[in-house]
């Protein structure tokens, strides 16, 4: 009997220990190696960017030449002026511009360059004096009387940071300062629209967050027509030769690209990396059958038969598998003999000066007719040297529409300097920039949240060190750039927002994302049960029979004291 009673008691014992070690060490390591691994993200500060409230600030210095102000009107001058201009985008979205208006006199060489000849030299005297800061501007008020500027023209603009404001007759000595600022003001405001950030540019940068008015087709034109801010790019120079045993092209792309496109890429470095490459396809067609006009005696296509031109077209270029850049696209086209010349029409059934027309987001394709070269003794192929400054003067404006350089409208008596030599003016860098900037914040802060707000939903997706460190980078650079586009340092605001977007990207994109994606619960109690049920069914009787047996012995106690 005591013997029976040690070994049930033994046994008791032993299921109580199993049970303690199963329930005590068991347990909360399973829980422990079988959770998933999730590292800590700055949620909080990820919130505060889903409500994007963006400030853009530029330094704008008004610059008095000698016969503008009296030297009363000198003491007067306000030494800084600020102005807020607020927009509500949508109730996710809102936008303030800060003008930092500075107001002084010209000094002596200010005012020996504003004695030029003309406005281009004096444009180029006044660079040399002091470069303008990136974002910033200088509005130098002139006299009526200055012969820089023709009569018709009241404001000029450089190829700098500087506009010429000529001092119209409402506004001659003998009013108070206060007046003439008043005056000056709207004027200046119209320069701001032109050389730096507008409203319409801003709005259209931020087309991929917030939907565009419908009333404001042109940048609903302009933001689809631009490929998207990218950290690189890819140009394709593409010469297509049809009929090669008529003629045999020769092109310089090599030495053309240096002369006309490389200064403009080499200014564009702080907005994107460029990367060039050319090629030439023989017997590659358009794709679409030209009509002849027998009153031009000439074959032409419609503006309705170019969007079947791309893709056959593009079945022959090839891709550049090893990048995942944009590809701009520029295809030189030298029709065969049999279909020359070859004329593209606009929609008034009109021919189109350069021949050329583009596709938003792809490129663009210029018709080079070489028919005039056929001699009546000419000797096939004949031997034809393409114009390249012809062909680059066409794939130079069509480069910058696809990279957002936008032709500005300007107000009446305006007058805007033509391209220089680098095919882009310092203040339409400016422009691109803060439309860039822009972009680029509103970009990285939609991927951020749509992230944040994915892994909150999905609990069992994994997040390890390396996303964690990229979305804790791309939050830190977001917060820089929207803190240097408050502070107007634009270059360092563009710097910032791309270095939000690559990390953003790499953390939206990171293939660990999807390891346990599809690892529902079930499939969980489907694994864990057939493994711990077996084992756990003995303790849990063990332990149901001595609850059992203690209770039985309560009560036998209990009659006994009874």
């Amino acid at each position: 009997m005591a013997t029976t009673e040690v070994e049930r008691r033994r046994g008791q014992l032993a299921s109580l220990s199993i049970a303690a070690v199963v329930i005590i060490v068991g347990v909360p390591l399973w829980w422990r190696t079988t959770e998933t691994y999730r590292a800590w993200l700055p949620v909080s500060q990820i919130n505060e960017l889903a409500n994007l409230q963006l400030q853009l600030s530029a330094d704008v210095e008004v610059v008095f030449a000698r016969g503008t102000v009296t030297p009363e009107q000198q003491k007067k001058v306000p030494l800084t002026k600020t102005q807020d201009e607020e927009h509500t985008v949508d109730e996710d979205t809102a936008l303030r511009y800060r003008y930092e208006t500075k107001y002084r006199t010209a000094n002596i060489m200010e005012e020996d360059a504003l004695n030029q000849t003309s406005a281009a030299d004096a444009d180029l005297s006044l660079h040399t004096l002091s470069e303008s800061l990136c974002g910033s501007l200088v509005v130098y008020v002139i006299p009526e009387s200055s012969s820089l500027l023709p009569e018709d023209v009241d404001v000029y603009i450089g190829q700098r940071r500087t506009a010429l404001l000529r001092n119209g007759a409402q506004m001659r000595v003998g009013r108070t300062i206060e007046q003439l600022l008043a005056h000056l003001e709207p004027r200046i405001r119209q320069v701001l629209k032109v050389m730096s950030f507008s409203h319409t540019d801003i709005t259209a940068a931020l087309s991929g967050r917030v939907r565009l008015s419908p009333g404001n087709k042109e940048s609903i034109a302009d933001s689809m027509r631009a490929f998207k801010s990218s950290p690189g790019y890819e140009i394709t120079f593409s010469l297509l030769n049809p009929d090669p045993k008529s003629h045999r092209l020769h092109w310089d792309i090599e030495g053309a690209v240096q002369t006309y496109i490389q200064p403009l890429l080499t200014k564009l470095a702080p907005v994107a990396n460029f990367s060039i490459d050319s090629q030439t396809l023989y017997y590659a067609m358009l794709g679409v059958n030209p009509r002849f006009d027998s009153s031009r005696n000439a074959y032409t296509l419609n503006s309705d038969s170019l969007a079947h031109v791309i893709n056959p077209v593009e079945a022959r270029l090839g891709s550049n598998a090893a990048s995942s850049n944009p590809v701009l696209n520029f295809l030189l086209y030298a029709p065969d003999a049999q279909h020359s010349p070859l004329y593209i029409q606009d929609r008034q059934k009109q021919k189109v000066p350069s021949n050329a027309f583009h596709s938003p987001r792809w490129g663009g394709i210029m018709v080079y007719n070489v028919n005039s070269f056929y001699g009546p003794e000419a000797v096939f192929p004949v031997d034809i040297d393409i114009d390249m400054a012809k062909v680059m003067g066409v794939f130079l404006a069509q480069l910058r529409l696809l990279l957002g350089v936008q032709s500005t409208t300007t107000p009446p008596g305006f007058l805007v300097a033509p391209c220089s030599s680098t095919g882009l003016a310092d203040w339409e860098l400016d422009r691109l920039m803060w439309s860039r900037s822009v972009e680029n914040v509103a970009t990285a802060a939609t991927t951020i949240t749509s992230l944040a707000q994915l892994l909150d939903q999905i609990g069992n997706i994994v997040i390890n060190d390396n996303i964690a460190e990229q979305v804790s980078s791309a939050v830190a650079s977001l917060q820089l750039a929207v803190a240097e586009l408050e502070a107007g340092n634009l270059g360092f605001a563009l710097q910032y927002s791309k270095e939000a977007i690559l990390a953003s990207e790499r953390a939206f994109f990171d293939p660990s994302l999807l390891h346990l994606l599809y690892f529902p619960d079930d499939q969980k109690f489907a694994i864990y049960i057939p493994l711990f049920l077996p084992m756990c069914v003995p303790i849990l009787l063990s332990l149901l029979k001595i609850i059992s047996d203690a209770r039985q012995r309560r009560k036998e106690r209990q009659a006994k004291k009874d």
